[in-house]
């Protein structure tokens, strides 16, 4: 029998790994809601277009990019897995329709563009247009939904909260997709979708407003936590980020948009962990401490990620900067 010693029984180099896993598991959620989140965002951006070539674009812009980003979830669920499972099999089967819906508009989603172009019929492209949006719109509203049942420890379909953070998330798409759409293109389409970010920034803001109070007087457990100083603070932190998002819009700083939109979403993902610590899943009551896998399997899967998570971020650092530049309407999705 191997005798793995110290590995076995303590912790990498005394290091709190239940906490910091915790905290990674929300980082790989915040990294997929802004990268594909902006994917989302063109999408409904998508509805907004009626010129055939401006619509090309906007495919052609995220052609290279979503499949990718959707590996992030996928890499959340399976760190969630990994390291929280008895988090998982609960979450998920409280949620198990609602994580349903969510895989079907993301199928639609991903879907609706590859037939989109595989006819040049009015009828066709508009059908499946519509499907594009559809699915655009759905994933993050139910992913939304999802993160606040997880919050609560609901396992309905429908409620107030959810609806609230829901369109939150939506909201939030639109903001960083417009800035990703200005960023990939050029003349018309460019200066036509500055004005929905700067809707969409307010209406995320007001829903952020809205969700708090909600949760703060629906949820006692959530109540005293909404009103910390931290939580507070990420809200200001977020008023601001909006300010500079709007003045980097204005001032045809693009990128400086999108890097403001991505903070915003990682600071939102931030505001859900807060609320949520120490416990990890409301519906049992499960505190991160006693949740977490035992001390050999997370030694080594610490060990593994500090080697395949740089892997990875070099890997989208290279293809973004392959397809940098502004997307062309001949350009096959």
């Amino acid at each position: 029998m191997t005798d793995y010693g110290a590995f076995a029984t303590e912790p990498l180099f005394g290091l709190p790994l239940p906490e910091l896993w915790f905290a990674l598991v929300f980082a790989i959620l915040g990294t997929f809601l802004f990268l594909d989140g902006f994917d989302f965002g063109a999408g409904v951006l998508f509805a907004t277009r009626e010129d055939d070539e401006e619509r090309e674009t906007i495919l052609a812009a995220i052609g290279p990019f979503w499949d990718g980003n959707e590996v992030w979830l996928v890499v959340f669920g399976g760190a969630l897995f990994a390291a929280f499972p008895a988090v998982y099999a609960n979450l998920f089967s409280r949620n198990y329709l609602l994580l349903f819906g969510v895989l079907g508009a993301l199928i639609l989603r991903g879907l609706a563009p590859e037939m989109y172009e595989q006819r040049h019929d009015a009828a066709w492209q508009r059908w499946w247009g519509r499907s594009f949006v559809a699915g655009s719109v759905l994933a993050p509203f139910l992913l939304g939904v999802f993160t606040a049942n997880w919050l609560t420890g609901s396992g309905a379909l429908v409620t107030p909260v959810g609806v609230a953070v829901g369109l939150a998330v939506v909201a939030l798409t639109v903001v960083s997709g417009t800035a990703f759409v200005r960023l990939k293109t050029t003349g018309d389409l460019r200066d036509g979708v500055w004005r929905y970010g700067e809707r969409a920034l307010v209406a995320y803001l007001a829903l952020v407003v809205v969700s708090l109070a909600l949760l703060f007087v629906s949820t006692p457990r959530l109540a005293a936590a909404v009103a910390t100083a931290p939580v507070l603070a990420l809200v200001v932190l977020s008023v601001a980020l909006a300010a500079g998002y709007a003045a980097a819009l204005r001032r045809d700083q693009d990128l400086l948009a999108l890097a403001a939109s991505g903070l915003l979403t990682y600071g939102l993902v931030a505001v859900v962990a807060l609320l949520l610590f120490p416990v990890v899943d409301p519906g049992t009551d499960l505190l991160v401490s006693e949740a977490i896998v035992s001390t050999l399997p997370l030694n080594i899967m610490s060990v593994a990620s500090a080697f395949l998570l740089p892997l990875v971020v070099t890997y989208f650092v290279v293809l973004y900067s392959a397809f940098s530049g502004p997307a062309q309407p001949t350009e096959s999705y």
